[in-house]
């Protein structure tokens, strides 16, 4: 295979993976305050949960760029010492202590094998946001097979493949209800319907070195009103994508063509804020600031942690749940889920990965 594939480490997105889990966690704080989803910001603030499709988005970029350097068993070591030690605390901390936890033996064992979305009635309470995690440790299953099978294919024919597994997203989801009927499974919840996500991160990915060569010489001003341009883009999709019109409010099951709707509108969210930063990489930007980069390194144990966290504001509060006081919740919440995920990150994450590499 020629090489495509960068290795270096880009701070801005590094920076973007803090904003991805602030924005899940105002999506969330939303939801449990009754924030109006058909008022403007209710709407709003309802998809940003389309930043689980950036972070999916951002991590087949930067593994598709590395895996090279590392090999098959270097690549799932590292994988698995990034995220097995701090997802196993969170889980067990959150089955033994969140107040009403009531799971059956098959939850639990599902969510400590990250298994959740292959089981029905296996998003428990506190932890009911690792359905994305589940999904996304299946594409970092998926990884090596993709690379073994592209290795051979110039860079076109690697396209074209990318493209290819895109489709595979909506034809699965078009279909999956009628080859299955009457399953248990929440049917769109299974991997496929995400491939669309992933296959974006792998375009970035593919492209980056033929394109970064000529975005070097843009000025400041030119790339700065390109991602201030391309944030109001994603903020739009968003927005559009909340209406009633677009699609069913709240947790109301979508019927596959709604849903595949909001797959291509998050998919296009996602790629408005990934490939400005991705693929124009030489310019200092707001999220390369220390406390950017600071929440970046914490973002992992802040996506864990903050659903559990939300659900113990409220008794703290003395408030009850979906009874509003947003932005009272969503400070409390993201103060607490700020000091947690940096307890996370320097005494498991850290020592963890630490550990893992002295046993390389």
């Amino acid at each position: 295979m020629a090489q495509s594939y960068a290795t270096r480490f880009v701070p801005s997105l590094e920076g973007l993976r803090g904003i991805a889990a602030l924005g899940i966690l105002l999506t969330h704080v939303a939801f449990q305050t009754h924030l109006d989803p058909r008022s403007l910001i209710g709407g709003m603030l309802a998809r940003f949960d389309f930043f689980v499709a950036l972070f999916f988005s951002l991590s087949a970029f930067v593994l598709w760029r590395k895996y090279r350097a590392h090999g098959t068993r270097g690549y799932l070591r590292h994988r698995a010492s990034r995220i097995l030690p701090a997802y196993l605390v969170c889980v067990v901390t959150i089955l033994l202590f969140l107040p009403g936890m009531n799971a059956s033996a098959s939850a639990i064992l599902a969510n400590l094998t990250l298994t959740q979305v292959f089981h029905p009635d296996a998003l428990l309470p506190g932890l009911t946001h690792l359905w994305s995690l589940s999904v996304e440790v299946s594409f970092y299953l998926l990884l090596p097979l993709l690379l073994w099978g592209f290795q051979r294919l110039n860079a076109s024919a690697r396209l074209l493949g990318i493209l290819g597994l895109a489709l595979l997203g909506p034809l699965w989801i078009l279909s999956c209800e009628t080859l299955f009927p009457g399953a248990e499974l929440n049917l769109q919840l299974i991997p496929l319907s995400y491939l669309p996500w992933l296959a974006l991160g792998l375009f970035a990915a593919e492209v980056e070195t033929r394109v970064i060569p000529r975005t070097r010489s843009w000025s400041a001003r030119r790339v700065l009103m390109l991602r201030l341009s391309a944030w109001a883009g994603a903020l739009l999709v968003a927005l559009v994508a909340s209406r009633e019109s677009f699609g069913p409010i709240g947790l109301v099951h979508p019927s596959p063509t709604e849903f595949l709707a909001r797959i291509l509108a998050g998919t296009l969210f996602a790629a408005l804020i990934l490939l400005p930063y991705a693929l124009i990489q030489e310019h200092r930007t707001l999220l390369t600031t220390p406390a950017a980069l600071r929440v970046g390194r914490w973002s992992y144990s802040l996506f864990l942690w903050h659903v559990g966290v939300l659900a113990l504001v409220f008794p703290l509060l003395g408030i009850p749940l979906f009874s509003g006081h947003t932005l009272l919740v969503g400070a409390l919440t993201i103060a607490l889920s700020l000091v947690i995920s940096w307890a996370s990150y320097e005494w498991i994450e850290k020592p963890c990965r630490s550990w893992f590499r002295s046993k390389a």
